[in-house]
């Protein structure tokens, strides 16, 4: 089989993966709302906390950022090249926001994107994940912490894995995109805060 065949396969298999919503499945296993109609509306992790608690948010972290971790490891365990490698995780991750089994509507991709990142380049991860943390711990906005940690990440990446530029600076433009309403919010002061009563206005965080 030729190296494209095999490159082309791992791209589409790894949009597939991506593909596979965890907050609408975890969501219709449990009996929970639609997480696309309830809370921010937005199928993701810090929504499927708001609707059903910590059992059903923790089983959605976990499968969404599997979805970044398996593509990008297995890639890597089968020696190819860090340009394809960061190109598949980048795959997996607009799977997760244009999924094709859910009609292209999909989450902003935070935890696929840590995922993957942890896959490429475990220190580099870490270090994502510890700005979402500190900024969530000191603000309560989930989002600040995504649009941060993804603002720096490709200067970051640049600095300590740059061969794997391509895939982090797509992942980072594109997570960007998809906060476009919490960046407008957050600049005029609106942006919800958790455990915000529902009535509050909300841009999908």
């Amino acid at each position: 089989m030729s190296p494209d065949l095999v490159i082309t396969g791992a791209l589409i298999i790894a949009y597939l993966l991506g593909s596979v919503c965890s907050a609408i499945v975890v969501c219709r296993l449990l009996g929970l709302p639609d997480p696309r109609n309830e809370g921010s509306r937005n199928p993701g992790t810090t929504n499927v906390l708001r609707i059903g608690g910590k059992g059903p948010a923790a089983l959605t972290l976990l499968g969404d950022m599997l979805k970044g971790v398996a593509p990008v490891l297995l890639a890597r365990h089968f020696g190819l090249e860090p340009m394809v490698v960061s190109a598949i995780g980048l795959a997996a991750f607009m799977g997760h926001l244009y999924p094709v089994f859910f009609r292209f509507e999909g989450g902003k991709g935070v935890a696929t994107a840590l995922g993957v990142l942890l896959a490429l380049h475990w220190p580099l991860g870490l270090i994502i994940v510890a700005i979402w943390a500190v900024s969530f711990a000191s603000t309560r906005i989930s989002s600040l912490g995504s649009i941060v940690g993804f603002t720096v990440a490709p200067f970051i990446a640049y600095q300590m894995v740059p061969s794997y530029m391509l895939g982090i600076v797509g992942m980072s433009l594109l997570l960007l995109a998809r906060h476009k309403s919490n960046i407008i919010a957050l600049v005029k002061g609106q942006e919800r805060r958790f455990g915000r009563k529902k009535d509050e206005p909300t841009s999908g965080s």
